[in-house]
């Protein structure tokens, strides 16, 4: 398998440049919701957990610093390395904002200002996407 930069297709290049802004957005996001469970610095109330398995931002502040920001970097890398795994972890990683989001906007409805849910619902979307493109998949999942 050629691993040149050259052989890789531009969608592909667009992937890991979102896979990447995905991982360290969720990175900075989970440190946030970690290291202030209460939610004051975010200006979140914890009225907004109510109904919900939390009753701080702890749980989802370690789910989005896991699941939406580590793992998007681990995947970037496994992208670069035209790695077989990280298609498959990508096209997940694309589906899970998703479902992050519409889950978010189920729970404490949809908030416009700012319009974070709406961009990073879109990102996800744009991730899975990109994944399915079939010089993406026909790159990554080609021996």
């Amino acid at each position: 398998m050629d691993t040149s930069p050259r052989s890789r297709p531009i969608p592909l290049y667009f992937l890991i440049v979102c896979m990447l802004f995905q991982g360290i957005s969720g990175i900075v996001g989970g440190v946030g919701l970690v290291n202030d469970s209460a939610g004051e610095f975010l200006d979140l109330s914890v009225d907004l957990l109510i109904g919900t398995p939390f009753s701080t931002y702890l749980g989802p502040g370690l789910i989005l610093l896991v699941l939406l920001g580590f793992a998007p970097m681990v995947v970037s890398v496994g992208l670069m390395k035209r790695t077989r795994w990280a298609w498959y972890g990508s096209l997940t990683l694309g589906c899970a904002l998703v479902i992050w989001i519409l889950t978010q906007i189920a729970i404490i409805g949809y908030w416009s200002d700012p319009p974070l849910q709406l961009v990073y619902g879109v990102l996800g979307i744009v991730l899975a996407g990109l994944t399915l493109l079939p010089s993406v998949r026909k790159n990554m999942l080609s021996d």
